[in-house]
């Protein structure tokens, strides 16, 4: 009995169980107790290695780095149910309408707009699908290829930064590295962060963008039938010019509240001004004022907090504003004050918007969102560290180790077996269990091959986006089924999905032959 490869029987148990339907963080926590005892009761397992689950616990929920999901999470949510996306879609469809795939060239632009300024997969799908859909149906658009070009936008928020996959997959890489850098010899090896990982995954996701677009102008070229032009007509919006035509200023409007927000966000963090989770507090703020913007009263506090987020920024950059600082000189006493000051009016400011959203139910409906949102992410992690602990625990890292030695090809073999593995494991998990589980165990022998910690993050992170796609068990194409009409079926939205797939699995071949794709960036930035 002892002799029963138990690491092996745990991993095959938790994918039956998920198939099953039942919530997975309780799946992966139940499958890891009931291997614990089985190892314990054969003494394969040394049961006190479960009592470094509270510490891993605590760690994970003091983590700063991770303080950045909820406010990305609230962000998305701000942006959603303030329906600025609902104006995105229409302005560009406007303006892309009178092309063949223009519509669907709007979706995928929208959902890379989205992808910036939320990071969450479902929130952008589910959207797009309420809004789109019935548009792209409407004139047109065959089924199939309206449900793949909505599903391939929403993944977008994968790759795209900022990411929750890259969120969590920075805390996680960072230490995978460490081990694979310590086994090396190197003990004084730097870590690698969320901004570098932001950096290096934002060309490839612009990429993928535009491989997107240029797959639907060959079709719109080739199959004019399955995305047509719009008439003219269809093209309207709600604020023309003169001319009764869409106006630079309709669409300045549009796009430039949400662009602002964008670039305040990823600059602050790519620039090095900000970390990930303060960045996050910038996106968080910002998008309750492009909501109160939205909402139109009450417009001196939006002004007032735009300005005093704006000269806030601005006095963070010039001056040294940390507190407690024992030899301050007396100008930068005064200087703390008036930060102080700014800070106070635009916190006062900012207290109106929220009150004009909460009587919109704009505020309350985001902060629930967030909060269940949240609670079941970090109950995923917490499942998903037991899990990895009792996997540790019955030597399936070893297991998992001595295979990756054996595949044929040295480290660029590993890595393909690991990429193969990582896309088969979505299939069946969420991206939380996949970089809680996978990562710390396939991450430092293939970093110790030598692997670029960016290169290979991101590679993941565009394999785990591509098997979100993957039917029979993608989670994008759930998604966009529990919103699309009845005249789409299940099979449309799969087959529509087919060809998204292969676009992003080539995607994922450019990068993997052209790594500077990935690490050029974060070399220049950081």
């Amino acid at each position: 009995m002892e002799s029963l490869p138990l690491d092996l029987l745990m991993f095959a148990a938790l994918c039956v169980a998920v198939m099953t339907g039942a919530p997975i963080a309780f799946v992966l926590a139940g499958t890891a107790a009931v291997f614990a005892v089985i190892g314990w009761y054969l003494g394969v397992l040394n049961f006190n290695l479960i009592g470094a689950l509270p510490t891993r616990v605590f760690n994970t929920m003091i983590s700063e780095t991770l303080i950045a999901i909820p406010l990305f999470i609230f962000m998305g949510m701000v942006l959603e149910r303030s329906r600025i996306a609902e104006d995105l879609l229409r302005t560009m469809g406007a303006l892309f309408g009178g092309v063949r795939g223009g519509l669907g060239i709007s979706v995928t632009l929208v959902g890379a707009l989205l992808a910036a300024s939320t990071g969450i997969v479902g929130a952008t799908t589910v959207t797009m699908g309420l809004m789109a859909l019935p548009v792209m149906l409407r004139y047109g658009y065959g089924p199939a290829y309206s449900s793949g070009v909505i599903c391939s936008a929403g993944t977008l928020g994968q790759i795209i930064p900022p990411s929750t996959v890259i969120i969590i997959m920075g805390e996680v890489l960072a230490s995978a590295y460490q081990q694979a850098q310590h086994k090396m010899g190197n003990f004084a090896a730097k870590t690698v962060s969320v901004g570098e990982l932001f950096s290096g995954a934002l060309l490839p996701g612009l990429m993928l963008v535009g491989i997107y677009i240029l797959y639907q102008l060959f079709i719109g070229y080739i199959r004019p039938e399955l995305c047509p032009a719009l008439p003219r007509e269809a093209a309207a919006v709600d604020e023309r010019d003169g001319n009764g035509r869409l106006g630079a200023k309709d669409v300045f409007k549009v796009l430039f509240p949400p662009l602002a927000l964008i670039i305040a966000v990823l600059g602050s963090i790519l620039g090095g001004v900000a970390t990930a989770t303060e960045g996050a507090a910038v996106g968080a703020v910002g998008a309750t004022i492009l909501a109160g913007m939205r909402s139109g009263r009450n417009r001196w506090a939006t002004w007032v907090a735009v300005a005093g987020v704006a000269l806030l920024f601005f006095l963070a950059a010039r001056y040294d504003l940390r507190l407690g600082r024992p030899n301050a000189s007396a100008f930068d006493q005064n200087m703390l004050k008036f930060a102080g000051v700014v800070a106070l009016i635009s916190f006062l400011s900012l207290a109106v918007i929220w009150v004009e959203l909460f009587r919109d139910r704009i505020l309350w409906a985001s902060m629930s969102s967030t909060a269940r949102t949240t609670a079941m992410i970090f109950t995923i992690v917490i499942g998903a560290t037991l899990f990895s602990l009792v996997f540790r625990g019955l030597g399936g890292d070893v297991r998992i180790e001595r295979m990756l030695d054996a595949v044929p090809g040295g480290p660029n073999g590993a890595l393909i077996a690991v990429l193969v593995l990582m896309f088969f494991l979505g299939m069946f998990l969420d991206y939380v269990e996949i970089t809680i589980i996978a990562i710390p165990v396939v991450g430092p022998p293939i970093l110790a091959g030598g692997v670029d910690p960016i290169w290979f993050g991101t590679l993941v992170a565009m394999v785990m986006q591509t098997s979100f796609l993957t039917p029979p068990v993608g989670y994008t194409l759930a998604y966009l089924r529990s919103v699309a009409p009845a005249s789409v079926t299940t099979q449309a939205i799969w087959l529509g999905a087919v060809p998204f797939v292969g676009l992003q699995l080539l995607a994922v071949m450019i990068v993997y032959f052209m790594p500077g794709i990935a690490t050029w960036l974060p070399s220049r930035l950081f």
